[in-house]
């Protein structure tokens, strides 16, 4: 699901509230995914925030929205009506034109269940004080990035791979775990640590999709003693003992101190 600056004014938690706060104008501009700062101070349609909220505020907001959820305010809002007699988004410089956004519009229906995620927020963070006997001002609120962390859809890493793996097999649930990794390592987003991929490789049913996870995790950590345990008890299974002594040394090798798994090299040398 990162170093992601979040205002404190972002009190959602979910999809692009980009979509919850309507900027009035007929049509605002967007740049980058961001409202235009110039546009009018006047607000319609907003159902969540106050509609005098000023609009540096309004804007911060936004932004934090996008942010926390690492999408344009596209994502919530609809797209306006060209211009007569001009492409969308003309006369915002030079580049590729930026699209118009109508902010009023409700038509999008992530911009309505992110009025009703800002909705749960605000409960929740009204519950929580008591929740944890401590003052409101003495706990944690949730935040749209409590839950996103610069992702749109919150889902934890391993459920990721599995759907894919299940959709259309492991080589592609691999290949997505490393488009993953070089898009979102050093994020917040998605947890790239040690234990990831051997908990995910435990989780699959065939030896060869767990060999195939763990082998995958090795490139990563290559000295991970825990990895080489993991792989060894896969091997095991198969049948496969000089397989999983080799395993169990690297696994000592890396870890001298840790008395269980040399116990277990001791067993598998005796058994074989």
């Amino acid at each position: 699901m990162s170093a992601i600056p979040i205002l404190r004014h972002v009190f959602s938690a979910t999809l692009a509230a980009t979509g919850v706060l309507v900027a009035s104008g007929a049509l605002a501009q967007q740049r980058g995914g961001l409202p235009a700062a110039a546009a009018s101070a006047n607000h319609e349609n907003l159902k969540v925030l106050p509609p005098d909220i000023p609009q540096a505020q309004l804007l911060q907001t936004m932004q934090g929205f996008a942010q926390a959820l690492g999408v344009p305010c596209g994502y919530c809002h609809a797209a306006a009506q060209a211009p007569e007699g001009g492409a969308r988004g003309a006369g915002l410089g030079r580049g590729p034109a930026a699209p118009q956004l109508n902010y009023v519009s409700d038509d999008k229906p992530a911009k309505k269940a992110a009025r009703e995620m800002m909705r749960l927020v605000q409960d929740l963070n009204a519950r929580v004080p008591a929740a944890v006997s401590k003052a409101a001002e003495a706990t944690a609120r949730v935040q749209c990035v409590t839950c996103h962390r610069g992702v749109a859809i919150p889902r934890q890493l391993a459920d990721v791979l599995a759907q894919t793996a299940q959709e259309k097999g492991t080589t592609a649930a691999v290949a997505q775990y490393k488009e993953l990794r070089k898009q979102f390592f050093g994020a917040q987003a998605y947890d790239f640590g040690e234990a990831t991929l051997i908990n995910f490789a435990q989780r699959a049913t065939a030896p060869e999709d767990q060999t195939t996870w763990l082998r995958l995790n090795l490139e990563y950590f290559p000295l991970s003693s825990r990895t080489y345990v993991a792989l060894a008890q896969v091997q095991q299974k198969a049948n496969a003992k000089g397989e999983a002594i080799k395993s169990l040394t690297r696994a000592v090798e890396l870890d001298p101190q840790n008395a269980q798994v040399k116990g277990q090299l001791d067993q598998l040398k005796d058994a074989k």
